[in-house]
């Protein structure tokens, strides 16, 4: 199962195991339990340290349990680690092996100190791409600490659990048999969330950071390019995000990014915070802005306070909040929300494997959407509000040839139907007043983006959508204020694009503390210096 350029990477990453590690395999008769079987012989003959067994009890099967004699058995995954998830497998043998988890001398504190029992469960598909960054951090911290377990578990191997446990939506995370949280989250967002730490005291480490000489809020394509082009300028630079890489991680193949052929959202976002990493950048993740106070006059420091009831200080600030997924706006969507609504194909969708689902949208993304679900649901249905699809004609084109998807152009959904989890939707012809029921259990919203500025409203000239108004510097409506990327007025929501409006705002925001009060001689010496590009 793996290829010769695989094998010899992992032989290298397998050097740093130091102490045995048993890989404890529950098989049965089924094909997926001869492929995994298959898989974990491959891993084991690459490494005197690792050792397959195949007496294992777990009653989920096939599963395989990564063991040593110091940490037990607190790592499982059931089902097939593939897709995404073998990467998830292959750090898991590492950890568990002696190699430590890469984390901050904080969050392995925190990860240790844990002293009740927590034994965690997440539901993945090999397909998600959130679903790894979920599982590692668990993973991680099974490893760290003796009380905690963790099971990663494939939804598309155990489809009964799936339904009867409600999992609509990838990664969902139980905690001890109870529902824990769903989507992307980190170790530090999962140990905020478990209380490791009090809010007061990480208010009061935010609050007593010195001001910056610029503060770049979010962390996506935009987000990153402020923060290296400032830090490149020699200038004190934070940069504040829930999570570095924003709405590039939900992206699945991204084939337009100028002088790389082909690369995937995930894979983006983990070199946009590698290369953010290189310089002097201070990174506060998992957190999000509530307001901003620009200063009254060229030269005051901005203030950006935070929900959690922390303030940061700059003297330029760079907004780079970025785009979300917009809502449908209708009845039952939000209760249903990650009980059959749901925004993401590749993540969702073998969720809904012989099922049938709805796309709303007619555009690239609900037409790629329909396409993708086509190969794995038994039916779709794309609704579309418009009299036509907006879609690139290649796409229409693929979509007219799938035999198992029905397109109803003009139409508008009301409603979405369901209690624990949907059952269908009703829809009606624009400009008429009957409704129809459409029987389905999912529903794939592909109607566009909204920039993420309520938090700027009042403060911050926006437009009639919502978008932070620039000029073609990326200034804003107040001094010391710039924008950048899909959260403003530009006409084109694009990575490239998003990429050169970053570094566009942070040159500007250089531009500006040195006409207004300078920042301190060395940085602007080492700015001016520096010229190239």
């Amino acid at each position: 199962m793996l290829d010769a350029a695989m094998t010899q990477q992992l032989r290298s990453h397998f050097t740093k195991i130091d102490r045995p590690v048993r890989l404890v395999a529950s098989l049965d008769a089924s094909e997926a339990s001869r492929e995994l079987a298959s898989l974990l012989e491959e891993v084991a003959g690459l490494c005197e340290q690792i050792h397959l067994e195949r007496d294992g009890t777990d009653e989920r099967r096939p599963s395989v349990a990564v063991v040593s004699a110091e940490t037990g058995e607190r790592v499982r995954f059931a089902g097939l680690p593939l897709g995404h998830e073998f990467s998830s497998l292959v750090l898991a043998i590492l950890q568990v092996g002696g190699h430590p988890p890469v984390l901050s001398e904080d969050l392995l504190a925190q990860a240790r100190t844990i002293e009740r029992e927590l034994n965690f469960e997440t539901f993945f598909s090999q397909s998600c791409q959130n679903c790894p960054v979920v599982v590692q951090a668990l993973n991680a911290l099974s490893v760290l600490n003796p009380n905690v377990s963790h099971v990663a578990i494939d939804g598309g191997s155990f489809r009964d659990e799936v339904s009867s446990r409600e999992v609509l939506a990838v990664p969902t995370v139980f905690l001890n048999g109870e529902p824990f949280a769903q989507g992307r989250m980190d170790l530090e967002q999962i140990l905020r969330q478990l209380g490791t730490t009090s809010n007061e005291a990480r208010v009061a480490e935010l609050d007593a950071r010195a001001p910056y000489d610029v503060l770049v809020v979010g962390a996506g394509p935009a987000g990153a390019a402020a923060a290296i082009y400032s830090a490149r300028k020699g200038l004190r630079t934070g940069l504040l995000a829930e999570r570095v890489g924003g709405q590039v991680l939900d992206t699945d193949a991204i084939e337009n990014l100028i002088s790389v052929v082909a690369t995937t959202g995930p894979t983006l976002a983990a070199n946009l915070e590698s290369h953010v990493a290189s310089y002097d950048v201070d990174v506060i993740t998992g957190e999000r802005a509530a307001r901003l106070v620009p200063g009254d006059v060229p030269g005051d420091e901005a203030r950006v306070e935070l929900e959690r009831g922390a303030s940061l200080r700059a003297r330029s600030v760079v907004v780079a909040t970025g785009a979300r997924w917009r809502r449908l706006g209708v009845p039952g969507e939000q209760e249903l929300l990650n009980r059959g609504v749901t925004f993401c194909p590749h993540c969702d969708g073998p969720l809904f494997k012989a099922r049938r689902v709805a796309v709303i949208g007619g555009g690239n993304s609900g037409v790629e959407a329909a396409i993708d679900l086509a190969n794995v649901v038994a039916h779709v249905t794309l609704i579309e509000f418009d009299d036509q699809l907006r879609a690139d004609e290649v796409l229409q084109r693929k979509l007219r040839s799938l035999p198992n998807v029905d397109v109803l152009l003009g139409t508008e959904t009301t409603q979405i139907l369901g209690e624990s989890s949907m059952t269908g939707l009703l829809h009606r012809r624009r400009g008429e007043s009957e409704t129809h029921q459409l029987n389905v259990e999912g529903v794939f919203v592909q109607i566009g983006l909204v920039p993420n500025t309520e938090w700027l409203e009042g403060t911050l000239a926006l437009s009639a959508r919502g978008e932070l108004l620039i000029d073609e510097r990326g200034a804003t409506s107040a001094p010391g204020v710039f924008g950048a990327g899909d959260c403003t007025n530009v006409p084109f929501k694009q990575i490239v694009v998003a990429l050169g409006a970053g570094s566009t705002a942070a040159l500007s925001a250089f531009d500006y503390l040195i006409r207004s009060s300078a920042p301190a001689e060395d940085a602007a010496v080492a700015g001016v210096a520096s010229v190239s590009r």
